[in-house]
């Protein structure tokens, strides 16, 4: 693909018994950047995500991925190629850690020494090196260790674009503003594009390089950067989101 750019044109989602979960969302995703998708709950942030790997498909409207329309892409080839990470990580329980990791290498056909190469790599980035994980089961880690593996797992085949859905809610505080710090430095590194749905205005003010404000429905409210979305509310929704979000802060 010439680039990692996600565009949505007029992006709609009803479902059969006619609800609109997004209605006619035009959003654009620069390559290489981190993109936050915040707003209430029932505002589509999820339901736009997983249209993006067609886990779930749009009833209307075109999603560009490097240019490509992801409907005329096999899914299953599709999915291998971005990155997904979800707050329950969805790690299997029978599988070592290294071998969680190596799932899609495998789908992929890499050859073992590649393999065993890019995990031992990823699990250096994540900071839980092969010598002293590989070989452990997701139920001998903490909840933030699982995180860890899940992020290393999605950037197994380096792809272009990672998902990430309310990555790190499961975690406590302590171990999630860690493990925010570490994917940070870790997206700068490989400039990954990144589309996160997060809850938490804070973690959307720390790690992305702009925020779409969603409310119900999935309309763009306002799209901007961290200072933009904070400093200048678009209208009264955003504003009135943004004082929820100071309110919890303070609380």
């Amino acid at each position: 693909m010439e680039s990692t750019g996600i565009v949505l044109e007029s992006v709609r989602k009803e479902y059969p018994d006619g609800t609109v979960a997004v209605d006619s969302l035009d959003l654009e995703v620069h390559g290489g950047e981190v993109l936050a998708l915040v707003g209430p709950s029932g505002c589509g942030k999820s339901t736009t995500l997983r249209m993006i790997n067609r886990l779930i498909e749009p009833s209307a409207g075109r999603i560009l991925l490097g240019g490509d329309d992801v409907l005329t892409r096999d899914p299953v080839e599709l999915r291998r190629g971005i990155g997904y990470v979800i707050q329950h990580v969805g790690l299997f329980p029978h599988r070592t850690v290294a071998q969680n990791v190596a799932t899609v290498p495998r789908l992929l056909k890499w050859d073992r020494a590649r393999t065993s190469e890019r995990v031992a790599e990823l699990l250096d980035l994540v900071g839980l090196p092969e010598s002293d994980y590989g070989r452990r089961y997701p139920h001998e880690l903490s909840g933030g260790e699982r995180q860890r593996v899940g992020v290393a797992r999605a950037l197994a085949v380096r792809p272009p674009v990672l998902l990430m859905d309310e990555p790190f809610g499961a975690v406590d505080p302590q171990g999630r503003r860690r493990l925010q710090r570490e994917f940070q430095a870790l997206q700068r590194d490989l400039g990954t594009t990144v589309v996160m749905v997060t809850h938490d205005m804070r973690e959307a003010v720390l790690l992305a390089d702009r925020i779409a404000v969603l409310s119900r429905g999935g309309v763009l409210e306002q799209l901007g950067t961290p200072d933009q979305v904070t400093g200048s509310p678009a209208n009264d929704f955003v504003a009135d989101f943004l004082a929820d979000f100071g309110e919890e802060r303070a609380a």
